[in-house]
């Protein structure tokens, strides 16, 4: 495939970045099944042999938690390795590769030691793509469509996310199958839908998708992750202080996964309307992910993630002192716009802002901040609860608070800067399309 065809734009988003958002897709739908599957396939008694000393409900746990864990560790590190050989590609095929092995290597695992194992090689796979993907979403952009590309890459990601959980019950449930003289338990199934989704990923990545040849073309030695600031009057790096910011967003979010049954007594509910609660979240995501990226390239990076913060701060108190469902659903509306007006943005701006070949190394801090914060959110809450319903929720707004602070006093816009691109016109995007 030709530079110019690969290249070519498809309603203002190069192709290229479409085929990078549906691959992500297609391996979040897959990633996601096991949210949902593994603890099931656990609670089945399919899964024998010693729980490590710990409860069952602790060691599920465990081995839902290291794949976060090392995911969000390594990507620093296979970040700057992308960076240091200029393959973005490469290290995209090979998490992809990875994930694929590992999702259907679960329909052979019978003893907690094994699926942790798994788990552990998956979360480092995954490592390899995460970093990579962003840096070469990041490389096919200009500084005039850089926040839309993340915007769109964004919203097909939290889509596959979403429907993931869905499709996974729903295949668990309706099992065992039949297919070609074989028996297939709904477990198995789907670890291989699972598997299938990732070669998918892979097969769209390999057949569309090339490196650009500036970024073999600057690939190099002098990569590094900066945290204090080298500007006058900057005390910390904009680029580390937007994954701190990131941090902030990501454990406010996710706070409310792991206090169900204290959100459900509270408010006299059941499962299904706290599903709906949790899932209004992603709805605003993929609503207004993809225009507010885009807008960012008109209107600025900074005023979005700045307000995005501070709109952070009341969408997540209220969640604490909500009384009826309906309120609560509303503040995880409210929640997933802010979340909308920081990630992509924070990506965009943070790419204006990578040196060149370091998109893997910089971004990365991104993306580890966001993985790290959704660990951390439902740790918070687990152990804050103990303290008062709404505890967990001020902290998670006091963070917000002062990751909002941060960014006002230590970040700066980019567009209109000196090289960075057009300043912002006031046009409609439409009318630049």
């Amino acid at each position: 495939m030709s530079d110019a065809v690969a290249g070519a734009n498809l309603f203002g988003v190069d192709r290229r970045v479409v085929v990078l958002a549906l691959a992500r897709m297609a391996d979040s739908v897959g990633n996601s099944f096991l949210i949902v599957v593994l603890p099931l396939y656990i609670e089945s008694h399919a899964v024998t042999g010693g729980t490590f000393g710990v409860s069952e409900a602790l060691v599920t746990g465990i081995v839902l938690g290291t794949f976060g864990l090392l995911n969000s560790v390594a990507q620093p590190f296979t970040g700057r390795f992308s960076d240091r050989l200029g393959k973005r590609r490469a290290f995209i095929l090979l998490g992809l590769a990875i994930l694929a092995v590992t999702n259907a290597s679960f329909a052979f695992a019978s003893t907690y030691a094994t699926l942790l194992v798994i788990r552990a090689i998956q979360g480092v796979g995954v490592a390899f793509t995460i970093p990579a993907t962003i840096a070469l979403v990041n490389e096919l952009a200009t500084t005039e469509t850089r926040g839309g590309n993340m915007g769109v890459f964004n919203t097909f990601r939290l889509v596959g996310f979403g429907i993931g959980p869905v499709v996974a019950g729903a295949v668990v449930a309706t099992g065992p199958y039949h297919v070609a003289g074989l028996t297939l338990s709904g477990f198995t199934a789907a670890f291989y839908i699972a598997s299938l989704s990732a070669l998918v990923s892979f097969g769209a990545v390999t057949a569309f998708v090339r490196d650009p040849e500036e970024t073999t073309a600057t690939a190099g030695d002098e990569l590094e992750v900066a945290i204090r600031g080298e500007e006058a009057g900057q005390l910390l790096d904009p680029v580390f202080t937007l994954g701190l910011a990131t941090l902030a967003m990501a454990t406010g979010i996710a706070l409310l996964s792991t206090i169900e049954p204290q959100v459900n007594a509270r408010l006299a509910q059941g499962p299904t309307m706290f599903g709906v609660q949790f899932g209004a979240f992603i709805a605003a995501q993929v609503l207004l992910q993809t225009p507010i990226g885009r807008a960012s390239d008109y209107y600025g990076r900074r005023p979005f993630v700045l307000w995005g913060l501070v709109l952070l701060v009341p969408a997540t108190l209220a969640q604490g002192l909500v009384v009826a469902s309906w309120q609560m659903i509303l503040a995880r509306f409210v929640q997933g716009v802010a979340g909308a007006m920081v990630f992509a943005p924070a990506l965009a701006l943070a790419g204006d802002l990578a040196r060149k070949g370091q998109s893997g190394t910089q971004l990365s801090i991104l993306t580890m901040a966001f993985g790290l914060g959704t660990a951390l959110g439902p740790l918070t809450s687990g152990y804050l609860i103990r303290f008062g319903y709404v505890t967990p929720f001020a902290v998670g707004a006091a963070a917000a608070g002062l990751a909002a602070l941060l960014v006002y006093s230590q970040v700066e816009e980019t567009l209109g800067r000196s090289g960075s691109g057009p300043e912002p016109t006031g046009e409609s995007p439409e009318a630049v399309d």
